[in-house]
Formats: structure tokens, sequence, C-alpha cells
């Protein structure tokens, strides 16, 4: 495959995942984060980009994770490239949080651009690892 084709396969891998069942995660956790900014009493709007950035990589961790471990997928090919190429698989969900979270932490937080794209890059690549490190036992697993 070229690598057009790759990073096609690698965004329709994406959509695979439970993102009703992530969204609920994002959001409940999001929710845990506020409240417990909130309780600290530190007030403002920047209190919102925190819990924001906690949302979002949940929720790209369920949605992404849970596409590697599902079973019930009717495009068989999509799945053996997903299956085949874990890390590949996991770049579409961490570029979306890092652009995600670079603008939430400009628009809610303090943060300027740059900065926001440097706070956003820890989480994506720790997104990238545990994504990947799923999808490679998954196929040792498979393999043996």
């Amino acid at each position: 495959m070229s690598r057009r084709e790759n990073r096609q396969a690698a965004v329709a891998a994406a959509t695979l995942g439970p993102w009703r069942t992530a969204a609920g995660v994002g959001a409940v956790v999001g929710a845990t984060a506020l409240g417990i900014d909130a309780i600290t009493g530190n007030w403002s709007l920047s209190m919102l980009a925190g819990p924001a950035g906690w949302a979002l990589f949940f929720f790209f961790l369920v949605g992404t994770v849970g596409g590697q471990l599902r079973h019930d997928t009717t495009d068989r090919r999509l799945r053996k490239w997903a299956d085949e190429h874990p890390w590949q698989s996991a770049l579409p969900a961490a570029g979306g949080l890092l652009v995600l979270n670079a603008l939430a932490q400009v628009v809610l937080g303090d943060a300027s651009l740059i900065g926001a794209f440097f706070l956003s890059l820890l989480p994506a690549a720790v997104l990238v690892a545990i994504v990947g490190v799923v999808g490679s036992v998954k196929q040792a697993r498979g393999k043996g």
C-alpha cells in the first residue's frame, strides 16, 4: 500500500471505536476534574482548560483502544489492517487529541498557541504509546 492509502486506512480504522461510550467516559472524567477544580476555589475561565484536556484524552483513549479490541466490525479488511499496524492506527486519534487539546488550552486557558501545542504533545504521545502497546499485545497474542 502507498503512504496515502496507509493514512486513509488509519483514519478509517479510527472509526471502528465505540465513540458513544468514549464520549460518556470523557464527559464523566471532565466533569470530575471540573468538580475537583471547583472545590479548590480557583474560579476563572482558565479552570476549564484542564478538565477539557482530561475529557479529550479519555475520549480518544477509550475510543481508540475500544476500536483496537472490538471484534464485531463488518469490514474484515479494515480490522486486519488495524491489527497488523497498531502504531499507525493510533496516529489519527493522537493527532485529533493534539489539535483539540491545543485549541482548548488556547481558548479556555492562558496558554499561547505555541505553548498549548507543546502542552498537548505529552498527552498525544502517551495516547500513542498506550494504544500502540495494546495493539501490539493483541497482535502478538493473535499470532501465538
